[in-house]
């Protein structure tokens, strides 16, 4: 039988990472994380508009944190690597939950180390509720006719332990239960789809390929319902379907599949990633999974419920998409591999990807943007494999995919969108409500391997309010970030333009001069105390530094 998570809510909400083990195999107990228990954790149920603290206590013997994926927060509460659990600690962010009605998830985010830890079983599913959604006739209580499908692909070594890092992934689960069944009332049932695969994509539909109704996508309702056949989701995607068995006898039987024979090259699942001249990674094509259509789940039809919902809502609230004549920012993100060695061929796994030409760094800011601004940024994938882009802090319109509206299921907002091999997306946001100096959010490739091995960035929001010289003082404007440092500096400016950077040891020597980056690089100047010059157009602002290597 399919294992439902139980479910935490109210305002106060407290979270236990912990170490386990769970029998997947008979006689071997495999070393698992969860939440407040052996393998995932609870579905927290939060309304909208609450003030809500989390509470979040460590107890792995290694660091963690906890993202919560698809939350408007401040990046101080937004879970991402910067927001380092030590082992024994607590963190407990408090803010008001802003988000409308839809399925969110929560995960770690560490450094390097995200795969593992959402592998070995720290991962949940957030459902927020709204008033808008509550009055539309959907199935939404849990357990009976609304239920969270999280949909795992994964790898057991010969001592049935976890690996990551591998395409063997052979093995499925649906809430931590391999080969599950799930009895379904004779009604309109709900599905709430979590993908938070190491870094496999389902294409889900029926066993008969009847018809269901998609009725959400990552941010909320679409405008209404989208009758389809398949729904397509990338690691870190979520979408809700109404399927109808109320035409199903009692005791029929059908498959939550994916049709993975139908993904198109390039993404992973599908029959061929890369070329054939290209060496994929560990186990692939040896992987019965890929390019084959498969069973998830079986669903079994019993009786219906008492007051049982049989009837499909016709439309939601219209979703008004931002113009695009209103965005007055444009950023290009591309996606390229790391070639070194290989000739300038994407290697897939063993190169390691790029996004503008960069790897993630802790001390690095790679994108500032400002509060309020309305922003349209196009995503170009230069490798041959597919990555699903993921931006904390705000949901996006789709405006485009390779010049072409997007098609209905990507009417809705979103956090995640998937980038095929050539393909170029463009999406339009705004940066609302919060902003922070020196704490960033992240955007990267949500392949849990590529994200760990530095498929990311990092940007800062910027409160540009601060009106008039007279009421501010110059160096206030100018911010140094980190501070002491490693070795990269951040420079940029809360109001005014910066002309030139120049950098002077102690001594007062120029050790560079008339730097036009954003990003100084010190790290190969010796420990000590250096001050930054900033030149702007209202004068020449002077920072001390401490490079600690």
């Amino acid at each position: 039988p399919l294992f439902i998570p139980d479910t935490l809510s109210g305002t106060i909400f407290n979270l236990t990472a912990q170490n386990s083990t769970k029998v997947f195999y008979t006689g071997f107990n495999t070393p698992t994380h969860g939440y407040n228990g052996n393998f995932l954790g609870p579905t927290l149920i939060i309304n909208n508009g609450d003030s809500i603290t989390l509470n979040v206590t460590n107890t792995l013997p290694v660091p963690t944190t906890v993202h919560w994926h698809g939350f408007h927060v401040a990046p101080k509460n937004d879970g991402g690597p910067h927001q380092i659990i030590l082992p024994a600690t607590t963190w407990s962010p408090s803010f008001r939950m802003l988000n409308q009605a839809s399925t969110f998830w929560y995960h770690p985010h560490g450094e390097g180390k995200t795969e593992i830890q959402i592998t070995r079983g720290l991962a949940g599913m957030i459902i927020v509720r709204d008033s808008a959604e509550a009055s539309y006739a959907l199935p939404r209580k849990y357990k009976v006719d609304d239920f969270p499908l999280i949909v795992q692909s994964s790898v057991f070594d010969i001592l049935k332990q976890f690996r990551t890092g591998s395409h063997a992934d052979s093995i499925l689960m649906v809430n931590g239960t391999m080969n599950p069944y799930l009895q379904v009332p004779k009604q309109v049932v709900r599905f709430r789809l979590l993908n938070p695969s190491a870094d496999r994509t389902y294409y889900f539909g029926l066993s008969d390929s009847s018809s269901f109704h998609l009725i959400a996508t990552d941010g909320g309702l679409l405008s209404q319902p989208f009758t389809t056949n398949r729904i397509r989701l990338s690691t870190g995607e979520r979408a809700e379907i109404l399927v109808d068995f109320g035409a199903d006898t009692i005791g029929q039987q059908k498959y939550l599949m994916s049709y993975a024979s139908e993904l198109p090259r390039g993404i992973i699942g599908a029959d061929s990633v890369g070329t054939s001249t290209i060496v994929i990674g560990d186990g692939y094509y040896n992987n019965p999974l890929n390019g084959a259509n498969f069973n998830i789940l079986r669903f079994d039809v019993v009786a219906p419920t008492a007051s049982p919902v049989t009837t499909i809502p016709s439309s939601f609230a219209p979703l008004i998409p931002i113009p695009t004549a209103s965005a007055t920012v444009t950023r290009e993100i591309h996606f390229s591999p790391d070639t070194a060695g290989q000739n300038g061929i994407d290697a897939f796994v063993e190169g390691g990807f790029f996004m503008n030409n960069k790897s993630f760094h802790m001390d690095s800011i790679n994108e500032i943007v400002y509060l309020n601004d309305v922003e349209i940024w196009t995503l170009t994938n230069g490798t041959m494999v597919a990555h699903p882009f993921h931006i904390h802090d705000i949901e996006f319109f789709v405006v485009d995919i390779n010049g072409i509206p997007p098609p209905p299921q990507y009417s809705g907002l979103k956090d995640v969108i998937l980038v095929k091999p050539n393909d170029t997306v463009r999406f339009i946001t705004q940066f609302k409500t919060f902003a922070d100096d020196s704490v960033p959010y992240m955007y990267h490739c949500h392949l849990l391997h590529h994200e760990d091995e530095g498929m990311m960035g990092s940007f800062l929001v910027i409160d540009t309010s601060l009106t008039g010289i007279s009421e501010i003082d110059l160096s206030s404007t100018i911010k140094v970030f980190p501070n002491p440092t490693s070795g990269k500096i951040n420079i940029f400016t809360l109001k005014h333009k910066i002309t030139s950077i120049s950098v002077l040891n102690m001594m007062g020597e120029t050790i560079l001069n008339n730097s036009f980056r954003p990003v100084i690089d010190l790290s190969a100047a010796p420990n000590g105390i250096y001050f930054i010059e900033v030149k702007t157009e209202q004068g020449i602002v002077s920072k001390k530094i401490v490079l600690l290597k």
